[in-house]
């Protein structure tokens, strides 16, 4: 007779089930979860075209400032807005200007307070960027230019800027002296 090891009793055995084991109480796992991402605000202008459209003999400067914007945490979902301005640009002609705000909803569960905002800076953007990416291409070159991909943006060295930048630009507290006075 073959034995049975999957913990059950037989069919026609009237004793109790056997307890389940019981383990030991785990803390709930953290976890971001992304409810919907979507353009919010999608802007294309080529101010000089069709003559912005024609060969030119040198490439043009390209200019591209990114920006992230979380929003308030309510009801552990967020949104976070991601804003990126790219304009082409020959001298003194614009050959065209793109700007992009695409944003995400995402759902924080079990996040503690103090690696709220490292998520909402780095983790976020970082997932919605890729789509964001495409966009700028496709709107590139449904205007006529060739598409413009954007290199990848690491958003911890962002966010490690930002954090400096408020550092310096916060106030010293009365009797503390500056540290490079």
């Amino acid at each position: 007779m073959a034995e049975d090891n999957s913990g059950r009793q037989p069919a026609g055995n009237a004793q109790q089930p056997v307890a389940a084991k019981t383990a030991a109480p785990q803390a709930a796992p953290q976890n971001l979860g992304v409810l919907a991402q979507y353009i919010k605000d999608l802007s294309f202008e080529s101010p000089g075209a069709p003559q912005s459209l024609r060969t030119r003999g040198s490439s043009p400067t390209i200019n591209i400032t990114i920006n992230v914007e979380p929003g308030q945490v309510t009801n552990d979902e967020v949104q976070v807005d991601l804003k990126i301005e790219a304009k082409a640009t020959t001298g003194d002609t614009v050959l065209f200007a793109i700007e992009l705000v695409y944003g995400g909803l995402f759902k924080l569960n079990n996040i503690p307070p103090e690696a709220i905002q490292p998520i909402l800076r780095i983790e976020c953007p970082r997932l919605l960027f890729p789509f964001a990416r495409q966009i700028i291409a496709d709107a590139s070159r449904n205007g006529g230019f060739p598409p413009l991909l954007i290199d990848p943006i690491d958003f911890m060295s962002l966010y490690r800027q930002r954090l400096a930048q408020a550092q310096k630009a916060a106030p010293a507290t009365p009797g503390e002296t500056p540290a490079s006075a």
